[in-house]
């Protein structure tokens, strides 16, 4: 159960590495801070991926990531 709420989401179904990190980087810097961006990408590389781009990233943090039909979300909070 989600313990904060989103603020917007991003669509990058039907993007290929590393174009997910590419383009939450981008919104993620136009967000203020203690926002929440939903993340929804169909490549699977994307759990992996935005998890590391996360854990290097001094301004985010990595809230959730599920999985739902193929279709998988990430939940990434701009540092407060």
């Amino acid at each position: 159960m989600m313990d904060y709420d989103i603020t917007e989401t991003l669509d990058v179904r039907g993007e290929n590495c590393p174009m997910p990190v590419v383009k939450t980087k981008q919104h993620v810097d136009g967000l203020a801070r203690g926002d929440v961006l939903e993340v929804l990408a169909t490549d699977p590389g994307s759990m992996s991926d935005l998890g590391g781009w996360a854990e290097a990233t001094a301004d985010v943090t990595l809230l959730d990531q599920t999985e739902d039909d193929g279709v998988y979300k990430h939940y990434v909070r701009k540092s407060e």
